[in-house]
């Protein structure tokens, strides 16, 4: 492959994957001009130090901290929110990420409501970020059959291993095609469709108020699920 040294990116990310993303990008030769990531993680900071990369604490990525000249922005496993002016300073824009197929199961606990609504299949997306919740165009997707052993177990350890062992090493196969596909010039952007699209709110959220989703959690606390 050729050398991609004048690829510049930052990633916005933490734990084991914003880890292996940074150690793709080093990897493929990209430039990497930042990240953004807590002041106490363990995985994607060290390396970052490492190979003295500049680190910028989380919460504190906005327009006037995100640096000039960088080609992609990337979200690897963040929450911090990525606004206008930091999209729009990047050349080619920021993707991300999204532990399901969207535009289905929108949201911070995409994988738990798959699994609570016994979803037979999930999977993960590449998209482009903008000013939505994972509305963005979409850049790759793939698949995955949920495994109906994780339904006998609790929701926690369940989600753990359905990314683990199938979410987490499919968004590191997808993201490592998207950069490489990208910094050779292949964008691919396909709008959502939003007629089937779905949202639901962090499972750690108590007290809601949709009547559709309370039914799910009185199911579940009659051993349903």
């Amino acid at each position: 492959m050729e050398n991609k040294k004048d690829f510049k990116v930052f990633i916005s990310g933490q734990k084991y994957f914003g880890e292996m993303v940074l150690h793709i990008c080093l990897k493929k030769g990209f430039k990497v001009v930042g990240v953004c990531c807590p002041l106490d993680d363990r995985y994607i900071k060290p390396l970052a130090v490492k190979n003295g990369i500049k680190i910028i604490p989380a919460g504190m990525l906005n327009g006037d901290t995100f640096p000039c000249g960088v080609d992609l922005g990337i979200s690897a496993q963040s929450f911090d929110y990525v606004g206008k002016r930091t999209r729009y300073k990047a050349k080619l824009g920021w993707i991300g990420f999204h532990p399901s197929i969207l535009p289905l199961h929108r949201g911070r606990s995409s994988i738990q409501w798959a699994i609570k609504m016994r979803d037979k299949i999930t999977g993960g997306t590449i998209f482009w970020l903008n000013s939505g919740i994972d509305r963005g165009d979409i850049a790759y997707q793939d698949f995955v059959i949920i495994d109906p052993k994780l339904y006998a177990l609790k929701l926690s350890e369940a989600t753990k291993r359905l990314w683990r062992n199938e979410l987490q090493p499919m968004g590191l196969k997808l993201m490592e095609k998207a950069l490489v596909d990208i910094s050779s010039g292949i964008l691919i952007k396909k709008q959502q469709n939003n007629k089937i699209a779905s949202f639901e709110p962090s499972i750690d959220v108590k007290n809601i108020y949709k009547p559709d989703l309370l039914m799910i959690e009185e199911k579940g606390s009659k051993g349903n699920f």
